[in-house]
C-alpha cells in the first residue's frame, strides 16, 4: 500500500503521536515500578485495544473502565480482569452478569446501603455473587463514603452477611486537578493513600478482609511519594496528557500526544481571526483550563511538527469553525496563515476531544500516518 502522510488527510482528523505516547506509558511504568504497585490502566480515555495493550501489565488486563460498553468492548479483544470504576446503577445488573457470564472478572462500586441493599436483593433473585469495592471519598470531590464514617464499616458488614465479599476499597481525588501546585499534589497524593489506607484498616479491624486498595488519577499517580498499603493504581489521560495536565505542570506542552488536524479556510483580518475547519465538534467544549493560571482558550495551536505556533490559540469556536487568533488580541495582518494550511490544535482535555472522533491516525516519523486505529464512544 502507498505512504500516507499527514498533509494528505481530510480535515479535521485525530493526530495521535505514537513516540510521544510511548515516552508517557513509560514514565507512568518507571513510576509504577518505583512505588511497588500494580498497575490497572483506566482505558476511559483512549477506548481504543491498540492503544490500551501498550499500557496493560498482560493481555488480560487488569483495567478500569468507566461505562459497561468499554468493558464488552476490551472483553471482545480478550480482557478478563475489568473494574467498573462508576457506583452501579441496579438497571446495569443485568449487563454485568452478562458480562460474567462471558468469563470477565467483573468489579463494581458502591458507596452507599441504599445501593447494597438493591444489589442483595438482586443477587439473591439472581442467585449470584459479585466482586464490590467500596469508594471512599478522600477529597469531597465527588462520590464515596468517608472514610471515618460508621456507614462504610455497616455496608461491609451488610454484604458480606449477605453473601457478597467486600472485594475491597477505591478512592479517586479528583481535586488533584485543582492543586496550584506539584506540591500540592504530592501532598493529594497522600491525603488520597491515607484516606484510603484507613478505610481498609477499618474494615479489616471488623473482620472484613478487604485484599485491594486502590488509588488514582493521573496528578497523584506520577507524583506519589509512597504508597505504603496500597496494592494498585489507575490513572487513563497520562497515556495522552492534556493542557490541563501541562497546566498543572504534570506534563510538558511538548509531552502531549494527542491533536486535532486542521485548516485554514478564511479570515477575519480587521479582527485578528484566523478560520479554520475544527470548531467544538471537532475540540469539544471542554476549557478546562479557564480556571487555570493560563487559560489556553479551546487548544493551542501548532505546526504540523507540534511545535506551539507564536502564542496563537482557538478563541472561540462554533459547531464546524474554529477562531484561531493571538492570545493578545493583537491584529497584524502578517500573523494570519494562507487558506489551506494545515495546523494541528492541542486540547484541553483529552478524553472528550477523542470522543468526538471514530478513530486515531497515528503519526510516526517524517509526517507519515503508520496506521489507523478504531476507538468507540457510547454507554
Amino acid at each position: 500500500m502507498p505512504k500516507q502522510f499527514l498533509e494528505q488527510l481530510q480535515t479535521p482528523a485525530l493526530i495521535l503521536d505514537e513516540a510521544r505516547m510511548d515516552r508517557n506509558i513509560e514514565r507512568m511504568r518507571s513510576q509504577m515500578r518505583r512505588l511497588g504497585v500494580s498497575f490497572r490502566p483506566h482505558v476511559k480515555t483512549n477506548k481504543c485495544i491498540d492503544v490500551a495493550r501498550r499500557s496493560m501489565e498482560t493481555p488480560e488486563g487488569p483495567i478500569t473502565v468507566s461505562t459497561l460498553l468499554e468493558a464488552d468492548y476490551f472483553a471482545a479483544h480478550g480482557v478478563k480482569d475489568i473494574l467498573y470504576a462508576v457506583c452501579i446503577a441496579p438497571n446495569k445488573l443485568d449487563h454485568v452478569m452478562a458480562l460474567q457470564d462471558k468469563g470477565v472478572r467483573l468489579s463494581i462500586l458502591l458507596d452507599s446501603m441504599e445501593t447494597a441493599r438493591l444489589l442483595v436483593e438482586r443477587a439473591k433473585l439472581a442467585q449470584r455473587s459479585f466482586d464490590v469495592l467500596i469508594e471512599v471519598d478522600s477529597d469531597g470531590h465527588r462520590s464515596g463514603v468517608a472514610p471515618d464514617a460508621d456507614e462504610l464499616v455497616e455496608i461491609g458488614r451488610f454484604l458480606e452477611e449477605n453473601g457478597i465479599v467486600v472485594k475491597g476499597v477505591l478512592t479517586h481525588a479528583g481535586s488533584s486537578y485543582d492543586c496550584a501546585s506539584v506540591e500540592a499534589i504530592r501532598a493529594m497524593a497522600e491525603q488520597e493513600r491515607a484516606a484510603v489506607v484507613h478505610a481498609a484498616q477499618r474494615l479489616r479491624a471488623a473482620c472484613l478482609a478487604c485484599p485491594v486498595v486502590s488509588v488514582g488519577s493521573t496528578p497523584t499517580a506520577l507524583f506519589a511519594e509512597q504508597l505504603e498499603g496500597v496494592t494498585e493504581v489507575r490513572a487513563g489521560v497520562f497515556v495522552f496528557f492534556d493542557l490541563v495536565m501541562a497546566g498543572l505542570n504534570v506534563c510538558r506542552v511538548d509531552d502531549i500526544a494527542l491533536s486535532v488536524l486542521a485548516t485554514v479556510i478564511g479570515h477575519q483580518r480587521e479582527k485578528g481571526w484566523t478560520i479554520l475547519d475544527a470548531g467544538w465538534m471537532a475540540m469539544s467544549r471542554d476549557r478546562g483550563t479557564a480556571k487555570q493560571a493560563v487559560d489556553q482558550g479551546y487548544g493551542i495551536v501548532c505546526d504540523l511538527d507540534g511545535r506551539p505556533l507564536d502564542d496563537f490559540i482557538l478563541v472561540g469556536a462554533n459547531q464546524e469553525h474554529g477562531i484561531m487568533a493571538h492570545r493578545s488580541g493583537k491584529t497584524d495582518p502578517a500573523l494570519h496563515l494562507p487558506v489551506g494550511t494545515q495546523v494541528r490544535i492541542l486540547p484541553n482535555h483529552a478524553c472528550p476531544t477523542a470522543a468526538q472522533y471514530p478513530s486515531y491516525k497515528v503519526l510516526g516519523a517524517d509526517h507519515e500516518i503508520t496506521a489507523t486505529w478504531p476507538r468507540f464512544s457510547g454507554w
